[in-house]
């Protein structure tokens, strides 16, 4: 039995052994499709970069280094690769751990001063006769801004070369444009949740307000539709004020917008007309948060509130191929083409009252740069006004685009 089991396991073993074999035949044969050994030599320098870059993306932190740090180890060249911060070494990869102290020093120092070292074997001394390390070259990371922070550190079997200097320093400069990417991605999500924060600033308190006044008017006349309100209050709030998520779908936001326009009804009685006319196979398409709501309420809030008798709030969605276009249209009292051109982009930079028109140029500012920057620039706010004539915006929307999808 022991035999045979032996002989089985001997079987397996010598078959993984040929599946390895012929993939890295395949693998080396799928290369040697490239033409000269210049073009292979490039072809591995950038795919050795790829797999380095996307830790990098994600910041410097422990994690990201060591599945970096293999990848950059091949870049340089050296028998020994690190990545530090200024508190610790994050990741170490090859020859060279026990030095570790040693090398956060130095690399300290490096982020100190900004400027590059070369170690020798005075300043890595070592107790361990068959220590094989002989040098070092500490290079520092620079993220955003030319802020420091990190060093990136080869370690040496012999004195280091020119061409180990010079390979170390690339690659560090290389490294520091990936981490100052992420610190820009950083920012830029930050920057969206600052503006979906103004937008609620903007938005909630003065809704808030009318809201529970108008449920309160149906506390004692009307219990049952009272309880209503508050049921759709509370649920439009829950979706305004939902912590995750730059983005929505259409559909979400429609039923958020149903909830508002529940809620107004009850305000204004039969002053409020809608008229929705919804393509349903661009309910899915997914858009940035928040988007579509400021312009609904900035239709009845400085559209309609001001015209006497009846006011028609018009919310329209087709699909247009490869795009889903949006439309928000109300009859109400307009405003000045003029004024609006002219001083949206003072007004954006303000927070404004929410009873003016301030309130509503921050709301069509801010949606506008948030469709251009998740887009581009051809995918803008339009809006058409005039004074005693209402206001009709309109958007285009991608169906799909990349990164971009609900939830995210």
């Amino acid at each position: 039995m022991g035999g045979n089991l032996s002989a089985v396991v001997g079987v397996v073993s010598l078959v993984t052994a040929l599946t390895a074999a012929l993939l890295a035949v395949l693998r080396l044969r799928a290369r040697r499709g490239i033409a000269t050994a210049t073009q292979r030599a490039t072809y591995e320098v950038l795919h050795t970069a790829g797999l380095a870059a996307e830790p990098l993306r994600a910041g410097l932190s422990a994690a990201g280094a060591a599945k970096a740090v293999r990848h950059l180890r091949a870049l340089v060249g050296a028998v020994g690769l690190a990545l530090t911060d200024a508190d610790e070494v994050l990741a170490l990869d090859g020859r060279g751990a026990h030095h570790g102290e040693q090398l956060l020093a130095s690399a300290r120092r490096t982020m100190e001063t900004g400027r590059s070292t070369v170690l020798g074997e005075s300043e890595l001394h070592c107790d361990r006769v068959d220590c094989p390390i002989r040098g070092a070259v500490v290079a520092p990371l620079q993220g955003a801004d030319g802020r420091v922070v990190g060093a990136l550190v080869a370690i040496a079997d012999s004195p280091p070369a020119p061409g180990l200097v010079q390979a170390t320093l690339e690659t560090a400069h290389w490294a520091g444009n990936q981490l100052a990417l992420a610190e820009l991605d950083s920012s830029r999500e930050r920057l969206a949740r600052a503006e979906i924060r103004a937008l609620r600033a903007q938005i909630s308190p003065h809704f808030i307000y009318n809201a529970l006044t108008a449920i309160g008017s149906f506390v004692r006349t009307d219990p049952e539709r009272a309880r209503e309100l508050i049921l759709e209050f509370a649920e439009f709030t829950r979706y305004s004020f939902r912590a995750h998520g730059e983005f929505t779908t259409l559909a979400e936001e429609l039923r958020s917008i149903d909830r508002y326009l529940t809620i107004e009804r009850a305000r204004f009685g039969d002053r409020l007309q809608v008229r929705l006319q919804i393509a349903p196979e661009v309910l899915p398409v997914t858009l940035p948060f928040l988007c579509l709501q400021p312009l609904v309420e900035n239709a009845v809030r400085h559209g309609l509130s001001r015209k006497p008798g009846t006011g028609m709030v018009s919310i329209e969605a087709r699909d247009a191929g490869a795009e889903c276009h949006i439309t928000v249209e109300d009859d109400g009292v307009g405003m000045d083409p003029t004024t609006l051109t002219a001083g949206i982009a003072e007004l954006a930079r303000s927070t404004g009252d929410p009873g003016d028109d301030t309130g509503q140029h921050v709301g069509l500012s801010n949606v506008d740069e948030r469709l251009r920057s998740v887009f581009g620039d051809r995918f803008g706010l339009v809006v058409e006004t005039g004074l005693g004539s209402g206001t009709r915006v309109s958007m285009r929307v991608p169906k799909f685009h990349p990164g971009v999808r609900a939830g995210s």
